[in-house]
Formats: structure tokens, sequence, C-alpha cells
């Protein structure tokens, strides 16, 4: 990927910064990389409404169905995040973005090609290493477009791309459902017949193959902030130093807040399903059902979040980032241990929103808190060091541990309720334990950024 035309070092040793592009032009970058996030969300979690016919198709169990949805896409997810970090560092983002984009789309479409568990196994590979090169390339370049005090609200906006693009998967799964029912066949050019599941994931995956063009309206902004010597990126072991030498910081913010993202991937995963098999919920209005929730209440969190991060840090609180998330993690869980007890869906789904709003908020200042903390030229490799953990927790475990709890605790599919439950217990008080701990040491890592600041401009 570095010798790909377009893609090319933009770091310049200059004295003086230039003033940050206008505000009207960062918000049109932001709202690009949302759109491009979306498109990785809907492409991510597709899956999750169409447990039932692929499990039926590809002959498999609960379990396997999880590592589709989770363990398989994370384990390369997070493995190919670290070198395309580093690569994010000193080469042009906005190339590595538009051809990932193009990679995990292409890999998407060839989920519908899928006819046996290791087809889709390794498409969903694809899928995971394609997609590895949005998130630390995109934090990068938003906080190069954003002065410090709008970055977490700016950062919450991009963040949104989860909740919508997860939404839309379901509400257009749901809708594409409705569409198939009552026609097992359908016959696709230069391919032959598939099924409807199989053409859903031609429909959500081709277009993203020739939007990825729309990266290439994104100017490639000045990098702040770095080394004045060199235009060349920090050697490998000095980041790996710096690093270490905030690695408290980095437990306490990684697994806090992975395990938040383990109940959020594990209720993504399974709620359509527990409506399903609890309620009595067709797959179809299921999907619309929880969509509609996770689009409009996970939107509406996550941007929440950051503006009240932002809103803290203009009185003060330097380690804001990481005082929402605990916060935001403590409010939600009894109100979540309430909706899995109820025996209504109307309650259910009623309960089930503040639980999504709450849930929703840190992930905008999760990576918030990676920018604020490290050196410009360490940041996406410290972004992908957070999606690492965050994704090989919350995405690779979530959906599984829920299957395995159902499959090997309560040996009943009828009692994934129960599994869900279990789960978002156990993540959501680990994460407020480490959130806790994490606050001094944060503080701790924004004094080392002013040293090495001060040695290196």
């Amino acid at each position: 990927m570095m010798g790909a035309p377009g893609i090319q070092s933009t770091t310049r040793p200059e004295s003086t910064e230039p003033p940050y592009p206008s505000a009207r032009y960062a918000w049109y970058v932001v709202g690009v990389l949302t759109l491009v996030y979306v498109f990785s969300f809907i492409d991510r979690q597709i899956l999750n409404l169409l447990v039932r016919p692929i499990r039926r198709d590809l002959g498999i169990n609960d379990t396997q169905m999880s590592l589709l949805m989770g363990f398989s896409f994370a384990i390369f997810y997070t493995v190919f995040g670290m070198p395309l970090g580093r690569l994010a560092d000193s080469q042009n983002r906005r190339g590595i973005i538009a051809i990932g984009f193009a990679v995990w789309s292409a890999f998407t479409a060839a989920c519908g090609l899928a006819q046996n568990f290791t087809h889709m196994l390794l498409a969903r590979i694809g899928v995971g290493v394609g997609e590895a090169s949005l998130s630390p390339a995109a934090y990068s370049l938003i906080s190069d477009y954003f002065p410090p005090h709008r970055r977490s609200t700016a950062l919450g906006v991009y963040g949104m791309g989860i909740y919508l693009g997860g939404g839309l998967a379901l509400l257009l799964g749901g809708v594409l459902i409705k569409f198939t029912q009552g026609q097992d066949l359908y016959t696709f050019p230069l391919i032959g017949q598939i099924r409807g599941w199989q053409l859903v994931f031609f429909a959500v995956g081709l277009p993203g193959v020739f939007l990825s063009l729309i990266m290439f309206t994104v100017r490639e902004p000045f990098r702040r902030g770095m080394m004045k010597s060199t235009n060349q990126p920090v050697p490998f072991r000095e980041v790996v130093a710096y690093i270490g030498e905030n690695w408290r910081t980095f437990v306490c913010h990684g697994l806090g807040f992975g395990l938040v993202s383990m109940g959020s991937y594990g209720a993504s995963a399974w709620v359509p399903t527990y409506l399903v098999r609890h309620f009595g919920f067709k797959e179809s209005d299921a999907g619309i059902s929880y969509g509609l929730i996770v689009a409009t209440a996970g939107t509406l969190g996550i941007f929440f979040g950051g503006w009240m991060a932002d809103w803290m840090r203009g009185r003060g609180r330097l380690d804001s980032n990481m005082r929402v998330a605990l916060y935001v993690t403590l409010a939600s869980l009894p109100i979540a241990i309430v909706a899995y007890r109820v025996e209504s869906a109307a309650l259910f789904l009623a309960l089930i929103w503040p639980v999504a709003f709450l849930t929703a908020a840190p992930f905008g200042v999760a990576p918030a808190a990676i920018q604020q903390m490290m050196p410009n030229p360490m940041r996406a490799q410290a972004s992908s060091i957070y999606l690492f953990l965050n994704n090989l927790i919350g995405l690779g475990l979530g959906p599984t541990a829920v299957a395995l709890f159902t499959d090997y605790v309560f040996y009943s599919d009828a009692a994934v309720g129960e599994s869900l439950l279990s789960v978002t217990i156990i993540g959501k008080v680990l994460s407020a334990i480490l959130l806790w701990y994490g606050l001094k040491p944060f503080l701790q890592s924004l004094d080392r950024l002013k040293v090495w600041t001060t040695a290196n401009n």
C-alpha cells in the first residue's frame, strides 16, 4: 500500500503551523468519514439479522454463527489495524481509507457467494482486513482538522457511524427480508440462482466499491505537533517506549472501553434474535424495531458523550473523556437489568432505548482520549491499540460470549435473554472499575505529553 499512487508523506517540518482549515470544510470531512463509517457498520452488522437463514443453509449452530459475527472479523481487523495504523501516521490517510473501503465492500458482497461455513469465514476475514484501514486514519485526520477543544464533539459525530450503520443494517436487512419473503431463489447476473440472504449481501456490499471514490474529495491536512527536525515517522522503538511509559493508561482505557463494547456488540448481535425467540417477532420486524432504536438512541448517545466531554473539559476537567464513559456506564446498568427481566415486548423496547443511548456515549470519547494524550506522530498507532482491544474484546468476545452462555451454560436457544443479561452485567461492572482506576494514570499521561512536546518541538 505504501507504493500505491497518491499515498505520500505529508509531514512538514515548518516551525510555524498554519491555521486550522475552515470549520465548514472540516465538518464536510467529518461528514464524508461518517458516511464511510456508516457503510463499514452496515457491512459489519448485516449478518446479525440473517441468523436463521444462514444457520439453516450452512448447517451451523449459534456458536459458529457468533464466530462469523465477531471473532473471525475481529481477529484480522485487530491484527491488520496495527501496521495500517503505523502507515497512517506517515502516509496519505485518505488513500489508505479509499483502498480499504473498496476492499471491505467487495468482501461483503463475496459473503453472498458463500456455500459453506469456511467460505463465509474467509469472506468475513476479508471484511475485517479492509475495515482495519478506516478508524486509525480517520481519527488522525479529524484531529488535524479540529482544535483540541472541538475534537471530542467531532469524533463523537464520526462515531455516529457506528449506530447509524448498525441501525441501518438492521432496518435495511428487515426491509430486504420482507422483500425476499415468499421467494426462495433469485437469479443474479453472471452468478445464477441465489437465496434471499445472499442477495442482501450483494445489495449492501457492491455500492461501497464505487462509493470509495468519495474519499478523493477529502484533502490531506497538515500534520500538527510533528517533530521539527525531520519529516520521517517516529522510529517504532520510540513509539513502543512511549506507550510503555503510559501502560497503566492503556490498560485501563483499552480494557475498560473494550468491556463496554463487549455488551454493546453482544446486544447488536443477539437482541434481534431475542425478539424473535422470546417475543415471537418475525426477523424483518425485529430488524426494523431494533434498528430504529440503534439508529436513533445510539446516534444521539454518542453525540451527547462527545459534547458532554468537551463541556466538562471547558470547565477544567481534563479527564472528561474518561469520566463521561464511567458515569454513563454506571447509569445504564440498572436499566439494562430491568429490561431483560420484563415480559412485555413494548416495555422491553422502551427500556432498551435509554440503555442504547447511554451505552453509545463512550464510543466518541474513547478515541478522543487517545488523541488527547498522544503525540501526533503516534496517534494512529495508539488508536490501533485501542481498536485492537476494543474489537477483540467487544466484537470478538461479545457475540461469542452470549452464544457460549446460551449453548453451554443455559443449554437452550430460548435462554438468549439470560445470556444477554449475564454478559451485560459482567461487562459493565468490570468496565466501571477499570475506568475509575484509569483516571489518575490518564492525567499523568497528559503531563508526559507536555514533556514530549517541549522536547521535540
